[in-house]
Parts: structure tokens; sequence; C-alpha cells
């Protein structure tokens, strides 16, 4: 079609007033053609002049990218940009005329965050520079992937290391635990002949005493530690034996919540329920309060100074969605990808398995929990469960 126009062009002084007219036609059909093209792609195209002003941006483009205008005629791109760091960027690369490849930009699009890989290649025709292609492709949900696959991956290494080493740890604890009650039991036989023995001497026996029981006290704390951290390995790697059955989400929560509001009055934190109706899904009662109970208490222990906690419930297409809200220190955006990681932990005294747990049992629940957070406005834990289908429904064809 192109070389018909090209070769219709070159006669175009020959050519009546019906073929000039039936040429413009095929033109714009061919143009119209090519935006229906490039509308239709999954990826944004932007296309410069020579002097950096924007010539074409298909519609992806117009919707991800912060753009004020783009008219041919309103100077360079960069200054029509409204984003700091992608300004700097087409500035910087058009003007060196430098080729760069998938650099990412964390964009807000209409209220929410998208992360951005954008290209800039240089436009060739006729062996000559004659503009800048830009490309532009939305990554959050391809990363989002690779998230959970890393997730998911490090939650199966860990399987095989379960097996030796918890048991290797969590016997002699056992046993360091009986002797430690032996020993008390001796003290205690023993008190009566010690203090007899030392009173001969002048001797103060109870300090003697208080410091050994000291002593084994905090030896104990850290058997009790050291279990509940095996405990918790274990619990994380082993398969994990559902028991599914069809419940009300909003009753389990309401369950949950009275048996936490003593433990959120103590910590002077506000507990705000906002329970949609929902239907029923399929869930064990069991490992789901846990996955509960662990944001609870995280969100809890990010309160120190009281706040205010915000339990969601809402209906979604083939699903519904939970949202566990805090008005705590929130989470550091360098810490954001990695807390559902084995191990992961910003507390002195964590395992860092409490977020690990979550994330099995949501996903052995064929969930998806995802968080919101910035570092100091509270953390937003998002859960979404499927809705088992009842029905299969046919599509009908109609010939």
């Amino acid at each position: 079609m192109r070389d018909f126009i090209k070769r219709a062009l070159k006669k175009l002084k020959k050519l009546t007033a019906e073929q000039t007219q039936e040429l413009l036609v095929r033109a714009a059909a061919e143009i119209d053609r090519l935006e229906t093209v490039l509308d239709s792609l999954a990826e944004g195209i932007l296309v410069c002049d020579t002097q950096h002003s924007l010539v074409m941006a298909n519609k992806y483009a117009d919707r991800f990218l912060p753009l004020s205008h783009h008219e041919p005629s309103g100077g360079p791109i960069w200054r029509h940009i409204n984003h700091d760091a992608l300004r700097d960027f087409f500035q910087t690369t058009l003007k060196e005329g430098d080729r760069v490849e998938e650099r990412e930009f964390d964009v807000d699009s209409k209220g929410i965050q998208r992360l951005l890989s954008i290209s800039v290649l240089p436009l060739v025709r006729d062996h000559q520079v004659s503009g800048s292609l830009i490309y532009v492709e939305d990554i959050t949900e391809k990363r989002k992937k690779e998230a959970r696959l890393r997730r998911a991956e490090n939650l199966a290494s860990l399987t095989t290391l379960a097996a030796g080493v918890a048991h290797e740890i969590k016997n002699p604890l056992g046993s360091i635990s009986i002797h430690i009650q032996l020993m008390q039991k001796a003290l205690t036989a023993n008190k009566d002949l010690f203090f007899q023995a030392q009173r001969q001497t002048g001797q103060d026996p109870a300090e003697y005493f208080n410091l050994l029981e000291r002593y084994i006290g905090i030896v104990n704390e850290e058997i009790d530690r050291l279990n509940h951290i095996v405990v918790d390995f274990l619990f994380a790697v082993r398969p994990m034996n559902m028991e599914l059955r069809e419940g009300n989400l909003n009753a389990l929560i309401e369950d949950l919540m009275a048996f936490v509001r003593y433990e959120l009055e103590e910590a002077r934190i506000e507990c705000i329920l906002c329970l949609g109706e929902l239907p029923p899904i399929i869930f064990d009662e069991r490992y789901m309060k846990q996955a509960l109970l662990n944001l609870i208490k995280n969100a809890i222990a990010a309160m120190p100074d009281g706040g205010r906690l915000t339990v969601t419930t809402e209906p979604e297409d083939m699903a519904i969605r939970l949202v566990i809200q805090d008005t705590g220190v929130g989470i550091s955006e360098e810490n954001l990808s990695k807390i559902f990681e084995p191990y992961f932990t910003t507390k002195a005294a964590g395992s860092g398995l409490g977020l690990t747990l979550v994330f099995k049992i949501i996903r052995e629940h064929r969930g998806e929990v995802t968080v919101k957070s910035k570092e100091g406005e509270g953390a937003c834990f998002i859960i979404t469960l499927p809705v088992p289908q009842r029905e299969r429904r046919l599509i009908g064809y109609e010939g």
C-alpha cells in the first residue's frame, strides 16, 4: 500500500481530481490502520523528532506515562513529563543520543503505583537518525510474579533441611530441659540441709539459692525460645495437612478479634471491623486463624504507642478480599520486598518465620497476599481468596 502511495505521489501533477481524492482516502485509511495497530499494543510507543519533540504516542503510553500534553510544537518531550526522575532521564538520554534499554521507574498512574520499564532507541531511516523511539512496558505484575516464585523456591529449599536440622536441635533441647528440671528439684530438696550447714558460718544461704535459681530460669527461657523457633521452622517447611471446609470468613474474624480484644485494649489500639457480606469459601479454620493472628500480632508490635487496626472484608470478582491495616511504624521500601522471605526479621527477638507462615498458608488456600506500606505511615496487608464456583457456564455459540 505504501509503495502504491509513493508511486502515486511521483505522478501527482498528472492525477485527476478523482484520482487525487482516491489517493487521499487510501492514505488516510493506511494511517488509520497503523494508528489502530499501535493503539492495540500492550506496550507504550512514543516517537520524537530530531528536536526531541513528541510526534506520536499510542494510547498505552498516554495511559501510563505522566504526560501533560504532547503537541508536536510543544517543545522537547521532557518539558511535558510530570515526574522528576523521568524528566531528567529523558533530557539526558535524548540530548546525548544514548541508547538505553529497560531502565526501571516507579510511577504513580492514576493513584496506583506502577513499575515501568523504559527503553530509548534511535529511529533510523535511510541510514540516518531521524528521531527517537521510546518503548514503555508495565512490568509491575511481572516483578510480583518473580517475587512470589522466589519466595516459593525459598520455602521449597528449606524442606530438605527441615528433617535433619530441626530434629537435631529439638532433641538435645528436650534433654537439657529435663535435666534442668531435675536440678531444680534437687536444689529444692536440699535447701533445708544447706541452710543448717550455712547457719553455723553466719552466711546468708538465700542469696546463693536466689542466684542459682535466676541462672536456671534464664536457661529455661532460652530453651523455650529455641524450641519455639524449631516448632515454627518445622511448621514452615512441612507439607500442610489441610482440613478444608466451607465456612464464613467473617465469623472466623469476629471470633479471632474477640480473642485478642484484651491484648488490643492493653496496647491502646482501637479495632475497627468493616465486614462486608461475603459468600462462603473453603478454608482450614485452624491454619487461617494462625495466619491472621500472625498479622494482628505484627500490627500490635508495630504500634508501641497505640493506634488503630482496621480489618475490612469485601467481595471481589470470583474472590473475596481481606485487608488488615494498621497505623504503625510502617515498612521501609528496602525491606518491603523481603518481608515474606524465611528468616528475614527486623525484630530483636523475632524468628523471621511469622510472615513466611502467612504466605505459605494463604498460598495453600490458592490465595494471594500482598503488602503496601511506607515508613512512618503504617502497613496494609491484602489477602485475596478464591470463591468456589458451583456452576460451570458454557460459552454459547451462534452459527
